[in-house]
């Protein structure tokens, strides 16, 4: 119960510190916004691109290109962004599981809505040629959360290096891979209109990441803490 608490007061803090500077959601959604409008300005010199049978799977691949890049913005500065004064007072009031939890939880929240408002942007610009979109969404929201916990971890990692932002590179494209060619076949699927029965064994593999990358971060993290 303890660890409960500790987690739901860091997440309350993150949301308001976020809510007040809205530095990261303001940027990211920018950069989303301006990513989609340049893509769809650059198709519109092709007029032919949308009737070509390659449009659908060029649409998935990009949406999943720019959600890629918002979260390793979005979450690079999880931890960079934390001064060693406000690290040293977190190392007196809370446990370091609450602590990771906490980003976690702040930087999954932040990326399923930035998701759903990039998939909106999204389909306003290019027209929509998903076959289920009640799967196609839970895709976007499980793999929105996947990227969080793999890049939170990762960032809280390269924190501890002079070189941050090259090692945060180097650690997370191995974890990441797998991670994008099991939700761009899922969302794939969902454009086909696959049977929904097929894709339970791709949400089974995203969440056995999730269980993985969790329980490593709660049994690793509190050695980082203590550097």
């Amino acid at each position: 119960m303890e660890l409960l608490r500790q987690t739901v007061h860091l997440l309350k803090k993150e949301i308001l510190l976020e809510w007040r500077s809205k530095y990261a959601f303001n940027g990211i959604l920018l950069y989303i916004v301006s990513t989609v409008f340049v893509c769809y300005i650059a198709f519109n010199l092709n007029p032919g691109f949308k009737d070509n049978e390659g449009y659908p799977l060029v649409w998935n691949v990009l949406f999943w290109i720019i959600i890629l890049f918002a979260s390793v913005n979005a979450i690079a500065k999880s931890f960079l962004q934390e001064s060693r004064s406000r690290m040293l007072y977190y190392y007196i009031i809370a446990s370091p599981q609450a602590v990771i939890l906490s980003k976690i939880i702040y930087n999954a929240l932040l990326m399923m809505l930035l998701s759903i408002l990039a998939l909106v942007v999204y389909t306003l610009f290019f027209s929509n040629t998903v076959g289920d979109m009640v799967i196609y969404l839970l895709a976007v929201l499980t793999g929105s959360f996947t990227f969080a916990t793999v890049f939170t971890m990762v960032s809280a990692i390269a924190a501890k290096a002079s070189n941050n932002g090259t090692l945060m590179a180097i650690l997370g494209f191995p974890v990441i891979i797998p991670v994008i060619l099991i939700v761009v076949k899922l969302s794939k699927s969902a454009m086909d209109g696959v049977d929904r029965s097929f894709t339970y064994g791709n949400f089974g593999v995203l969440a056995a990441i999730n269980a993985i990358v969790l329980a490593i971060s709660l049994i690793l993290f509190p050695y980082l803490w203590r550097d």
